[in-house]
């Protein structure tokens, strides 16, 4: 028996009863002779309903007060959970971010975990009670202000305490079953995955996977953490999220899974003149508005003009000012107009089987083909590969890509409740 360092997303915490579930969960867990570190998020939609409570304030909260009061949806579970815990007798301590030693750097709402120096946490586990830390937020040593990790923070903070601490395992709990070949809410035929490495979920989460983040899964791989995903719902064993050694022969599937994503927009700057630095010049606007770069493609060029387009996806959330800082330095760069384009998806089929098996390619695209499925954009890694297709043919493209690799089982995916975190 050891250290186990348990996450709960909202929809596992999302009402008194489920609160009640969950810590039924933890004590039967340390009764078992563990310790357990437990780390939650807000209840159901909380965090969305607190922006949505700001927004009707003011449209421009400063990112200060902002994570302030986001803050206080995973204050509420942690208080609640630590009470339902002790009322089935088990001791449990509550520690915000900040008391449980999560130590960022000052960017409000995107901040990331510098230190972690969990004394109170060790301390609770000591005495023999189960430690509860808020999810999603920590402290800047440089500000002394509290901040938030944006997306997938709460399962960022249960790897980085579960790096810190030294635990056996980061279980991560959620509304489906574990790791599955698709988004059983579009694929209702994809199966559970027994384990996957991580180097295969950290592909899937970059490209629209919502059980796992990629700043957990990356902060796991990097710290050697070990995640477990499983369903909060029921004892179902769920899908390890290995590391594996050097010297491991055992046999990769060609294909682990399928994933897709609606959050991305394409900006094409068209007409830009075909010399040396341009592209350059183009990315360095993009990078000084923080924007994140996923898919990058240019045409040839014309010779008649001596001009090319540039094409890349973004968040769309990142569109407005990108944009904006292009058009800004349209008379520096000599480019003739932009265009915006937010009804795009993106697919994407991860392996790492597919360094050594020919013809992924091809079956992939035969796939779309035959099911009408134009591709706008493509690119690959090792062990993937990402096409861009229109918004309202990604899920079928999802289906008939997950088929055409044999990856549908025999009974449906069960999926409990809430979205999918």
């Amino acid at each position: 028996m050891g250290l186990i360092v348990q996450k709960y997303g909202g929809s596992s915490v999302a009402d008194a009863e489920s609160i009640k579930r969950v810590a039924k969960r933890i004590v039967e867990t340390r009764k078992a002779g563990n310790d357990v570190v437990v780390v939650v998020s807000a209840m159901g939609d909380t965090t969305d309903e607190l922006v949505d409570l700001a927004n009707q304030v003011t449209p421009f909260a400063s990112g200060r007060e902002l994570d302030m009061l986001l803050t206080a949806g995973e204050r509420i579970s942690m208080a609640l959970l630590a009470m339902a815990i002790k009322s089935l007798g088990q001791d449990a301590r509550s520690y915000t971010g900040s008391q449980a030693g999560l130590i960022t750097d000052s960017k409000h709402g995107s901040a990331r975990i510098v230190d972690v120096s969990p004394k109170r946490v060790r301390e609770a586990l000591d005495a023999g009670a189960v430690a509860i830390v808020a999810g999603f937020q920590g402290f800047s040593r440089l500000t002394g202000d509290i901040t938030t990790l944006g997306r997938g923070g709460s399962d960022t903070t249960a790897v980085a305490l579960a790096a810190a601490l030294d635990a056996e395992v980061c279980e991560i709990y959620t509304d489906v079953d574990g790791v599955f070949t698709a988004d059983p809410r579009v694929v209702p035929a994809a199966h559970k995955i027994e384990r996957i490495t991580s180097e295969e979920m950290l592909e899937l989460a970059a490209a629209g996977a919502k059980v796992l983040y990629i700043r957990a899964v990356e902060y796991a791989r990097r710290h050697g953490v070990t995640l477990h995903v499983r369903s909060s719902f029921n004892n179902n064993e769920g899908t390890l999220v290995i590391n594996p050694k050097d010297g491991d022969t055992m046999e990769e599937p060609i294909i682990a899974g399928v994933a897709s994503d609606l959050s991305e927009a394409k900006v094409t700057v068209v007409g830009v003149p075909d010399v040396p630095g341009m592209a350059a010049q183009i990315f360095t606007i993009v990078a000084s508005t923080d924007a994140n770069i996923d898919m990058i493609v240019q045409n040839v060029s014309t010779a008649a003009t001596g001009r090319t387009d540039i094409s890349f996806t973004l968040p769309k959330s990142d569109g407005a000012k990108v944009l904006k800082a292009l058009e800004d330095a349209k008379g520096d760069i000599g480019f003739d107009s932009l265009q915006y384009d937010d009804q795009i998806g993106k697919l994407a089929l991860v392996g790492a089987g597919m360094r050594t098996n020919a013809g992924v390619s091809a079956k992939l695209f035969t796939a779309l083909f035959e099911a009408g499925i134009n591709i706008e954009m493509i690119s690959t890694s090792e062990i993937r590969i990402s096409v861009v297709t229109r918004a309202d043919t990604i899920n079928e493209a999802v289906r008939v890509v997950h088929s055409a690799f044999g990856l549908d089982a025999e009974e449906l995916a069960q999926v409990h409740g809430g979205t999918g975190r």
